[in-house]
Parts: C-alpha cells; sequence; structure tokens
C-alpha cells in the first residue's frame, strides 16, 4: 500500500475508533509496517490539521477529537481518476452536476503530486455517452425528489401517447442503462415508473407530497442497491 493511501486508510481508522482510541502497535499489525512508521505517518497527519489525540500508558492508544472533520483530503490518484470516471460516464445520473462540483473541489485540496499524476492517469480514460435530458428537467426532478413536492410533467410513454401528470417522486432507479423517475401518480391513482428519458415538461408545484413510501415501489430490479457510501 503505497503512504498516501495509507494516511488515508488511518484516518479513517482513527476516526471509527471513536473515543476509545486504538494503539499503534494494532494499527502496525493491521497495515503489516513497524510502529515506528505509524508514528511517523500519525504526525504527518496532525501537522496536516488533523485533530488527532493520544493516550499514554495501558490501555491508551490514538483517536481524533470529538465531533471534529478529517483535513481535507487524502486520496491517491486512482481514487480521484475513479470519481470522475464514474460521474462523466453518467451525466444523466441524479445530482451529477453536483457530484462533478464535488469531485473539481477534491481536486482543488489535493496536494500538487498527487493531483498532476491524477490529472495525467484521467487523460488515460475516455468515456462516450449518449445525449441525456435538459438541464432544466433534470433540475426539476432533483429539486422535487429533494423537497418531497409534487412534479408536473409532460410524459410520452413508449408506445408514443403523451399525456401531463402529477407526480409524487419516491425513488430515482436506473436499470438495463435507463434512468426512471418512480412516483405515485395522481392520475392513474398508483405508483408508476417513468423513463427520465420521456420527460419533455417538469414542473415544481407548491404542494408537498403525502408521504408515500419505498416500501410501496415493490421489489427492486435484480442486483439494484442504494448508492450509500458505507460498502458494497
Amino acid at each position: 500500500m503505497k503512504r498516501v493511501e495509507r494516511l488515508h486508510a488511518l484516518s479513517e481508522m482513527l476516526r471509527r475508533s471513536g473515543a476509545r482510541g486504538i494503539s499503534a502497535e494494532r494499527m502496525a499489525q493491521e497495515f503489516e509496517v513497524s510502529v515506528r512508521t505509524i508514528k511517523r505517518d500519525l504526525d504527518a497527519l496532525e501537522n496536516s490539521g488533523a485533530p488527532i489525540w493520544s493516550r499514554p500508558g495501558p490501555g491508551g492508544g490514538y483517536g481524533l477529537a470529538g465531533g471534529a472533520s478529517l483535513p481535507p483530503v487524502s486520496l491517491s490518484p486512482a481514487q480521484a481518476v475513479a470519481l470522475m470516471a464514474a460521474v462523466s460516464a453518467a451525466p444523466d445520473a441524479p445530482y451529477s452536476d453536483l457530484a462533478a462540483a464535488g469531485i473539481k473541489k477534491i481536486m482543488d485540496v489535493l496536494d500538487p503530486r498527487t493531483r498532476a499524476k491524477a490529472d495525467e492517469l484521467a487523460g488515460r480514460v475516455w468515456v462516450n455517452t449518449p445525449p441525456t435530458s435538459s438541464r432544466a428537467i433534470r433540475s426539476a426532478l432533483e429539486e422535487a425528489m429533494a423537497e418531497q413536492r409534487v412534479l408536473r410533467i409532460r410524459y410520452t410513454s413508449k408506445v408514443g401517447s403523451t399525456t401531463t401528470r402529477d407526480i409524487e417522486p419516491v425513488l430515482f432507479a436506473s436499470t438495463n442503462g435507463q434512468w426512471y423517475l418512480i412516483g405515485w401518480c395522481q392520475m392513474r391513482d398508483a405508483m408508476r415508473w417513468f423513463i427520465v428519458s420521456g420527460i419533455e415538461q417538469a414542473t415544481v408545484t407548491q404542494a408537498a407530497c403525502n408521504g408515500h413510501t419505498l416500501d410501496e415501489v415493490g421489489e427492486p430490479p435484480v442486483n439494484a442497491r442504494p448508492v450509500h457510501g458505507r460498502g458494497v
């Protein structure tokens, strides 16, 4: 494991250890390095602004000060490029513009050497994506979902019929290469799946949703999972 990757993993281990802390010996065992190397790494993290505390003696160890956040941001070049590739390959994903802005912030705070390596590696990753729906439509869908407000859409189905409907958004889902908005259709009085590319207009209304839940959507597609960051 390269040092920048070890520093990131070490900071995550300190965060997870909470108030009890973790010993230098345990960290050295985990990363298969010497205790001296771990202590040098801890000094490097502290010098970068991480609020590390230490407790000497039996049962002592190291940890992060309560309520503290980690300094930005220690990624390897490959990790940074993985984030860029994921967002670039899915420009029609919900909140993709916010994701791109977040990645720019990450790149801005990387150390210059890591950023230069990431930029070089990024040039070796190409994507070719199809045209996406308009930014205005996607913004309306994202706002309605986040604020849980009724969305008025003009929608053309697969068979070519066009209707105007009021939808209470419940879920975004990607399956078989298509993004869907799933919501309670007030016209049909039922849960419906709408292909995002079939939404020709979208307006967020002032009406609040009525609290329809994920359980009403039914079983997810095969291999579907939430996009949380807690590991897969």
